[in-house]
């Protein structure tokens, strides 16, 4: 998965539940500058901050190691 991937991710959750990008940023907690350049997929985006607007939307992120073998 990359930044740009994770971006659309955001930006079609977003639209999905109605959500302007003001209203996400302001219930995320983050600037709405910030919001934009994530969802264009900024590479160097601060992970804290990615966390919180997924949190924001709902989104759960899980992170597979390469040994793991759960479905």
């Amino acid at each position: 998965m990359t930044p740009k991937d994770i971006g659309e991710v955001i930006r079609q959750t977003r639209k999905a539940q109605g959500l302007r990008q003001d209203q996400l940023a302001a219930a995320a907690g983050v600037g709405q500058r910030f919001l934009v350049e994530l969802e264009a997929g900024k590479s160097t985006a601060q992970i804290g901050k990615t966390l919180n607007v997924l949190s924001a939307l709902g989104c759960n992120l899980t992170i597979k190691t390469p040994n793991d073998d759960t479905p």
